[in-house]
This record gives structure tokens, sequence and C-alpha cells, in this order.
């Protein structure tokens, strides 16, 4: 008994909180609509699931690799290999726009330094 709820304690840890996953949903659900506690429940064990399924693929591509950090093209890499081509494909805009924001960012905070020391 004391190991089922040792386990089920894991399980709660590693998962997203169900606020969240509930949400999330309801973005997509009719003004009107509802969604039950264990629509909820299940969704976030699904979403756990295929999390740890991609990532476990692309940190499996990372130590073939001989690398420890597992980045967003692994991502990438690892839905695609997984027949998940159109999330891929979403996510690798996803990762363009994000890392090219994160440039300009860089790069507003260089020229306000910059012109901080004038």
């Amino acid at each position: 008994m004391e190991s089922n709820s040792r386990s089920s304690s894991n399980n709660e840890d590693m998962s997203l909180p169900i606020a969240n996953v509930g949400r999330i949903m309801k973005q997509v659900v009719p003004g009107s609509g509802k969604i039950s506690k264990e629509g909820k429940q299940l969704m976030q064990e699904c979403v756990t699931e295929f999390i740890s399924f991609v990532t476990g693929e692309a940190s499996a591509k990372c130590h073939k690799e001989n690398r420890k950090t597992v980045n967003g093209d692994d991502i990438c890499w690892a839905l695609s290999s997984l027949g998940f081509d159109n999330f891929a494909e979403a996510i690798s805009r996803y990762l363009y726009k994000y890392r090219l924001a994160h440039t300009h960012r860089e790069q507003n905070l260089l020229s306000n330094n910059n012109n901080n020391k004038d």
C-alpha cells in the first residue's frame, strides 16, 4: 500500500498541473461546454506520457551522439522520427520564431547597455 502512494506521488510530480491542463482544454471547448474532472485527468496522463515518449527518443539520440543536453532541434527530430511530422513542422516554426525573438532581445539589451555607457 505504501509503495502505491509513493508511486502515485511520483506520477503527480511528473505531471503538468491539472489546472493548466484544464485551461488549455477549455480554450478549444465552446463557451457553454464543460470538461469533467475525469477528462482533465485522462488528458493530464496522456500529455505526460507524450512528453516522456518524445523526450526519451530525443534523449536516446543525444546519448548516441555523446551529448548530455536535449535541445529544441532534438525534440523536433524526435517528433518527426516518431511519425508526428505535423507536430515537428509546427514546433520547428515555433523554435525558429523563438530563436529570432531571443536574438532580437539580446541585441536590444546590448544596444541599451552601450547607450547607457555613453
